[in-house]
C-alpha cells in the first residue's frame, strides 16, 4: 500500500514556558525524524499554551522568532512539521498553525476559526480561510481542534479535495473524565475523516490549562489518526508523552 509515515508528536506543554515548549518540541522532531517520519504534527499553541492570556503580549508575528526556530528544526531534521502557535499581527491575536516543509519554508497558514471566545479576555480573533497546499505527499489542509466539530468546514475542506488533513488539537476536560473523553476525540476525527473524505491525523498535548476558566482542567493524550473512511488508524497514550507513529495511506 502507498502510505506516508506520520508522527503524532504528544508533548507535555507547560503554559507560559517558551524555552522549555521549544525544547520538548525539538526532542519530539528529532525522536520522530530518528523513528523515519517524513511528517511531524504538533498540538495546539504549542509554544505558549491554548487560552494563555500572556500571550497578548508575547507571542510573536508569523514570520517571527517562533517561526524562525520552527523553520530550522524542519531543515534540520528533514521532516515536514505541522505545528499550532499563537500568532500575534498587529494588536489581534490569533490562535494558528503552520505546515513546513523538509527545507523549512513556509508552505500554509491556517487561523482557527471556531473559538471558545469566553475562555480568554480580550479574547482570540477569528480566521476565515480553509486552504490546502500541495507537496510531496498530495494536497494538504489544516484545521484546528474546534474547527472539525463544525460541519459546515469540514465541508468547505472536503470540496478542496484534499489527500490529508492535520490537526493540532488542545483537547481538554476535567481530569476525572479522562480517558473515556479520549473516545469522543476518536469519534470527532473518524467524522472529520468521512466528512472529509481524507485522512485525518489529530495531535493532542498532555499538561493542564494554568489560566483562565478553564483552569486546572486537563489535556489526556489520546492523540488519534483515522483513515478516510473513518475507520481509527492509531491513537496515542492516555497522559503521557509519546510519539506515535502511524502509517496513512495515500491516493494514487
Amino acid at each position: 500500500m502507498n502510505t506516508v509515515r506520520i508522527a503524532m508528536c504528544q508533548i507535555v506543554c507547560l503554559d507560559g514556558d517558551r524555552r522549555g515548549n521549544l525544547a520538548r518540541i525539538e526532542g519530539a522532531v528529532a525522536e520522530a525524524a530518528g523513528a523515519g517520519a517524513r511528517i511531524a504534527c504538533l498540538p495546539e499553541s504549542a509554544i505558549l499554551g491554548w487560552v494563555n492570556p500572556d500571550a497578548h503580549q508575547r507571542a510573536h508575528p508569523i514570520p517571527g522568532e517562533d517561526t524562525r526556530r520552527l523553520c530550522e528544526m524542519a531543515a534540520r531534521y528533514k521532516v515536514h512539521l505541522c505545528i499550532g502557535l499563537d500568532e500575534k499581527d498587529g494588536e489581534r491575536l490569533y490562535d494558528s498553525a503552520l505546515l513546513l516543509d523538509a527545507e523549512g519554508q513556509i508552505l500554509l497558514k491556517h487561523r482557527k476559526i471556531i473559538l471558545l471566545s469566553e475562555l480568554m479576555t480580550p479574547p482570540y480573533s477569528a480566521g476565515e480561510e480553509v486552504r490546502v497546499v500541495a507537496t510531496q505527499f498530495g494536497r494538504i489542509g489544516v484545521l484546528i481542534c474546534a474547527d472539525t466539530h463544525e460541519g459546515a468546514i469540514l465541508e468547505r475542506m472536503a470540496a478542496l479535495r484534499p489527500d490529508l488533513v492535520l490537526v493540532p488539537y488542545g483537547y481538554a476536560a476535567e481530569e476525572e473524565a479522562w480517558p473515556a473523553h479520549g473516545k469522543q476525540l476518536e469519534r470527532i476525527v473518524s467524522n472529520a475523516a468521512r466528512v472529509v473524505g481524507a485522512p485525518v491525523v489529530g495531535t493532542n498535548l498532555v499538561g493542564q490549562i494554568a489560566h483562565g476558566s478553564w483552569t486546572g482542567r486537563t489535556y489526556g493524550g489520546h492523540s488519534v489518526a483515522a483513515d478516510a473512511g473513518g475507520a481509527i488508524l492509531a491513537h496515542g497514550a492516555d497522559f503521557d508523552r509519546q510519539i506515535g507513529i502511524v502509517e496513512v495511506p495515500r491516493r494514487g
